[in-house]
């Protein structure tokens, strides 16, 4: 898919672990654990607005379109 999830790098740049994104945006940590590391299919706006909210970002820091992106593992 060529939308890459950029989540794990805005964590690191607010030093936000897992668990306390978890917190601030009430979803479980499997259903964010799945989320960054892309196997996500969709992703509500809300939960979007809400993980912006918490990591004081836009929806272009975390989202990246890439025509020919590989699927990973990492992310």
């Amino acid at each position: 898919m060529p939308i890459i999830v950029n989540l794990d790098v805005m964590m690191a740049k607010r030093k936000m672990s897992l668990n306390e994104l978890s917190e601030k945006v009430c979803l479980t940590l499997s259903n964010l654990s799945i989320l960054k590391t892309g196997k996500a299919k969709a992703i509500r706006f809300t939960t979007l607005e809400a993980i912006c909210k918490a990591l004081d970002c836009q929806p272009g820091d975390i989202l990246e379109y890439q025509e020919n992106a590989k699927k990973t593992t990492n992310r």
